[in-house]
């Protein structure tokens, strides 16, 4: 650090009481800037890049960016699976980045810390953002593939890739659930409403309100009365539902109806055939063809005869 100070001649300082460090001019610095690269320097020590990058800051065709992504996502669950899914497993999605953007980029706690060129820094800080808002970083580093390849043809440089690009639209795959009553809105009427009617209104509208307090007493034991009636008749009511006898299924079984049509005569004719042979209570026997020696004693009873 002192080295590079004394090269670019500019004088820093640090306060162990105070725990900073100041960078400031000497008469023999010859560039302005440098006191902000110096900064820049400090900046990317306290974040834990190593003094081998950090250093490249000085040159004049490099550039520091710090993103806070801390304050981004609200649930620390999600900010650490959010920041794991930038870094990729065992560090690709982060070493694709640097290839593509020629940056050197390094996430420490709630920053990411990115040194390179000015236009990788912008894609960077593209990425960094928009995988932070859950857009998967995978999808940009497509499309940076895709504008590496095209600025290598010479005919394509100055045309339009727009055409080349892939779109990606979100799908929201999770429904909202709906309310099941939904609150209409009532149009909006610079006038206030309607003054509800009070109980004088209503006794002077009915002309209650000119009776006498005996009359009035009156009428409502009446409307008392009236509703007692009403109440006794729905509770008798409920009272009888229990006998009354329910209704009684028929015990007598329905008909089948014969298939309208043409009857089959021979296939009755055959079922009456054969009820005939069975006999009831016992299997048909069968009669037992007759012997060789029934045969003989028949011959011969005729030859006696003869």
């Amino acid at each position: 650090m002192c080295c590079l100070c004394f090269s670019q001649h500019i004088k820093a300082s640090l306060d162990l009481i105070e725990g900073s460090m100041t960078v400031s001019t000497t008469k023999k610095t010859f560039d302005p800037y440098a006191i902000v690269k110096a900064r820049d320097l400090i900046k990317l020590l306290a974040r834990s890049v190593p003094y081998e990058q950090a250093v490249r800051i000085l040159q004049d065709d490099v550039a520091c960016d710090i993103i806070k992504i801390g304050t981004m996502v609200r649930n620390r669950e999600r900010f650490v699976k959010r920041r794991q899914r930038l870094i990729g497993p065992k560090g690709s999605t982060l070493k694709a980045l640097e290839l593509l953007t020629n940056c050197y980029v390094m996430v420490q706690g709630n920053t990411v810390s990115a040194l390179g060129p000015y236009s990788g820094l912008k894609e960077v800080r593209k990425v960094v953002m928009d995988t932070m808002k859950n857009i998967h970083p995978i999808y940009n580093i497509k499309t940076l593939m895709i504008k590496q390849e095209l600025s290598k043809d010479p005919d394509l440089r100055t045309q339009n890739w727009e055409r080349f690009l892939p779109k990606f639209r979100s799908k929201n795959l999770s429904k909202r659930k709906e309310p099941k009553k939904k609150s209409v809105k009532k149009e909006y009427t610079p006038f206030p409403p309607t003054q509800p009617e009070s109980k004088v209104d209503k006794e002077l509208a009915s002309g209650e309100f000119f009776l006498r307090e005996s009359a009035k007493r009156r009428k409502k034991m009446e409307e008392i009365k009236v509703k007692q009636t009403e109440a006794l008749t729905k509770k008798q009511e409920e009272r009888n539902k229990a006998f009354i006898p329910p209704k009684e299924k028929p015990l007598m079984k329905k008909t089948v109806k014969a298939p309208e049509g043409k009857l089959d005569i021979e296939a009755i004719k055959d079922k009456v055939k054969k009820a005939k042979t069975k006999k009831l209570g016992a299997p048909p026997v069968i009669p037992a063809p007759p012997t060789s020696n029934t045969t003989d004693k028949k011959k011969k009873k005729t030859k006696d005869k003869g």
